[in-house]
Parts: structure tokens; C-alpha cells; sequence
């Protein structure tokens, strides 16, 4: 019996068809891992963004938590640069050191003038009237206070490291004075506002180690917990 012998067209349909069977399977099975690649994609996404929102409120927490720290700080370096004692120009106190006063009229006057501007709030033009009086009267008893009352008013306009290069000089040069603890405080509270906490710890450790009974290393001591 002869065989049957099918038509070339009908060959090459059929042969299509058995490509197409063969085929089908791996082009289902391609789909299948996109779709997969794809879901773990976007789940990869998710979980970024998730991150993201709750990376965005911790700084959110950090920055107001620094603000606050900040602030609280602010307040007590005001307190601290303000004291002022009820007495008489040329009396000891807060602007004098105990028993300081000028010899010369003149001197006494520009330094008294230069306090009176800083007890109005007129930072700036007291920042100006310490400075000449310090550049005149170097060596005066009553310049580690100018130098206290000059970084002070550079802090109270914001020029911070203005106030930390005059609050080092008085640190450095009279490391005995009794404004020193309070020049480091304000120092602190500039390197604070730089956001140099590293340095702000460092000046309020320094002001508990060095100078450990006064009432500056109390208030070091509060700002270092705030710090942690």
C-alpha cells in the first residue's frame, strides 16, 4: 500500500502549529517572570518609601528636639550675659571684677557707657564701643569683662563665630577670671548654633572640670543632658 503523502501546504501548517504548541508554554512562562519581577519591584518600592516616610519624621523628631534644646539654651546664655548688679558705675560686680575699677576717669567712662548699651539691648553698638576700649586699654582690669560683655553682644547679633574667637582669647588669657565659666557657656551655646554638638559638649565639659563650683557648671551640667 503506497503511503499517503499529505500536501506541502498542509506540511508547513501543520509543522506552524506543532512551533506555536512548543512555543506557547515558555512565552507564558517569560510572562510569568515579568509579572513576578515586576510585584517584587514595586513591593522593593513600598518598602523604600516606607522608609523614607519614617526616616523623613525621625529628622522631623531630631530637628525639632534640637530646636528646643536650642531654644532652652538661648534663654539661659540671655540670662546668663544680662546679669547686671544693682550698683553704681565703678562698684564691684557682675561688670566689674570684685574690686576692679579704672584709675582713669576716661577709661571708667568708656567702659561704663559700653555696659550701658549692652544693658539697653544695643548689641551692636556695644560689640563696637567694647571692642574700642579693649583696643584702647589692653591691659586694664576691667578688660576680661569687656571681653566677656564683647563676645556676648556677637553672639546676640548671631555672629557666632565672632563670639567664639573673643570668648577664647578671654578663656585663654585669663583663664581665672570669673567670667571664664560663663565665656565657655556662650561659647557652647555658638557651637551649638553652628551645629557643632561635638564642640558644644566639649566647652560644657570643660567648664565642669575646670571651674566644678559654680553656678556655670550647674547649668553645663543641664545643657550636657540635653545634649545626649
Amino acid at each position: 500500500m503506497r503511503a499517503q503523502v499529505l500536501p506541502l501546504r498542509t506540511l508547513v501548517v501543520t509543522a506552524a502549529l506543532a512551533a506555536a504548541a512548543i512555543a506557547a508554554p515558555a512565552h507564558a512562562f517569560s510572562d510569568d517572570e515579568a509579572r513576578r519581577a515586576i510585584l517584587d519591584l514595586r513591593k522593593q518600592v513600598q518598602q523604600q518609601h516606607e522608609q523614607n516616610q519614617r526616616a523623613r519624621l525621625q529628622l522631623a523628631d531630631q530637628m525639632q528636639a534640637m530646636q528646643q534644646e536650642i531654644a532652652q539654651l538661648r534663654e539661659q546664655l540671655e540670662l546668663v550675659s544680662r546679669q547686671q548688679p544693682g550698683t553704681q558705675p565703678g562698684q564691684g560686680g557682675a561688670n566689674n571684677p570684685p574690686g576692679a575699677t579704672a584709675s582713669d576717669p576716661r577709661e571708667q567712662a568708656a567702659y561704663d557707657g559700653a555696659i550701658d548699651q549692652f544693658r539697653k539691648g544695643q548689641y551692636k553698638e556695644a560689640g563696637e564701643s567694647l571692642a574700642a576700649f579693649i583696643a584702647l586699654y589692653p591691659d586694664s582690669q576691667l578688660a576680661p569683662t569687656a571681653k566677656f560683655y564683647l563676645g556676648s553682644s556677637r553672639y546676640a547679633v548671631r555672629d557666632y563665630k565672632g563670639a567664639i574667637d573673643e570668648l577664647n582669647q578671654l578663656v585663654q588669657q585669663s583663664p581665672d577670671s570669673p567670667r571664664a565659666p560663663d565665656a565657655l557657656l556662650v561659647i557652647a551655646g555658638s557651637q551649638i548654633e553652628m551645629n557643632n554638638r561635638a564642640g558644644a559638649k566639649a566647652s560644657l565639659q570643660r567648664i565642669v572640670k575646670d571651674y566644678p563650683n559654680t553656678q556655670a557648671a550647674a547649668t553645663a551640667q543641664n545643657r550636657l543632658q540635653l545634649l545626649q
